[in-house]
């Protein structure tokens, strides 16, 4: 859900970028310090070197190859047991996407 004035602040930021108001700020042009968070980087690169994919990367995944299954079943008993697993991958999604925002 966005916030409510996440359009207006959209607004302010295209019309201070169209007058230059963040050309002349120092350290333009140079990597952002502290993006990679130390604990982060461990946890993506055992991720990396076991490939393993985030829970929400996986689930999308799984929803997109579900939904694509759901489009070529005709018979109403098979239908209904694929559109049980769909809604149940996008339950899963939510919840995963919900805890990251409440924790992460």
């Amino acid at each position: 859900m966005t916030h409510p004035f996440n359009s207006i602040i959209d607004m302010f930021l295209s019309r201070a970028e169209k007058n230059g108001d963040f050309s002349d700020l120092p350290g333009m042009g140079k990597p952002l310090a502290n993006v990679n968070v130390p604990k982060d980087a461990v946890v993506t690169r055992l991720m990396t070197e076991a490939k393993i994919k985030p829970p929400a990367v996986a689930l999308k995944q799984q929803i997109i190859v579900a939904q694509a299954r759901l489009k070529g079943v005709s018979d109403p008993e098979e239908r209904k047991a694929e559109m049980r697993l769909l809604s149940d991958l996008q339950m899963r999604l939510s919840m995963e996407l919900e805890a990251y925002r409440r924790y992460a």
